[in-house]
């Protein structure tokens, strides 16, 4: 599934669409797959799959501790088109690849798009990647029929707003802070001017992310957005209870009763 099929039926459904990120091979790949199922049965209609990355200028403390994790147990980039795969094989989310750029440059733009769609990715979020110097991630995604999410945010120029909602396919990620990732008590009042700013520039899904640990924020981001991305309390919860606590955090955040976890 698209993640733009999976936010118009949350739409449909009167309710904001709930994107999840994890990062692949914490705490172990196959715990990263079954977390993303437990995760998917349990209220979430995106699941964000982050490549661990040596680098991670956009990561807070946890999410950089989980992908240290992950490289020091030596995942490795091809790695993530396994846990894509296992997660598209069990639930019906629409699967996005969240990665920096140069993992995909090194593999290669062509190849690491058609192995993508192979394993039933819907497409990649690419945080330090602008639309400007895009061009072949723009022919290698249109040929494998893989969504391009971009990100703005509270500095974006009415120009670059535009520029980049044109570019983007699925939805615009709207970065609700200026800084790293990492729960946050409450959500930026600069969430809705990004957002609202998205829509005006032609974007039709505009989903907010960055600071997003509770489902009052959830609630409150869903009056004007049309999708939340949480990533930092879902890791959170999985290191420190595992699936079944990533499954009710999950739950709790969807406004759902949880669901059994299943290995």
């Amino acid at each position: 599934m698209s993640s733009e099929a999976a936010i118009e039926r949350a739409r449909s459904q009167g309710r904001p669409a709930l994107v999840a990120y994890l990062p692949a091979g914490f705490p172990d790949v196959q715990t990263t797959i079954d977390a993303a199922v437990a995760v998917a049965e349990n209220g979430a209609d995106v699941i964000e799959i982050g490549i661990p990355y040596s680098d991670p200028v956009m990561d807070g403390s946890v999410i950089q501790a989980a992908t240290v994790q992950s490289l020091a147990q030596g995942f490795r980039v091809a790695q993530v088109f396994d846990v894509v795969r296992g997660i598209t094989e069990r639930c019906d989310a629409a699967v996005l690849v969240m990665t920096y750029w140069n993992p995909v440059m090194r593999m290669g733009v062509d190849e690491f798009s058609r192995r993508l769609a192979e394993a039933g990715g819907a497409g990649l979020i690419t945080p330090d990647l602008v639309p400007d110097e895009a061009a072949e991630w723009i022919v290698a995604s249109d040929k494998h029929g893989l969504e391009r999410i971009f990100l703005v945010a509270p500095s974006s120029t009415p120009e670059r707003m535009h520029t980049t909602v044109q570019a983007s396919r699925g939805f615009v990620y709207c970065v609700s802070v200026m800084g790293v990732t990492g729960a946050r008590t409450s959500v930026s009042s600069a969430a809705r001017a990004v957002v609202e700013a998205a829509h005006a520039a032609g974007a039709p899904r505009a989903c907010v992310g960055l600071g997003v640990s509770k489902a009052e924020h959830v609630r409150e981001i869903g009056e004007y957005a049309d999708g939340v991305i949480v990533g930092t309390a879902l890791v959170a919860a999985l290191r420190d209870g595992g699936v079944e606590a990533v499954a009710a955090l999950a739950a709790e955040l969807s406004g759902r009763g949880a669901s059994p976890a299943r290995a």
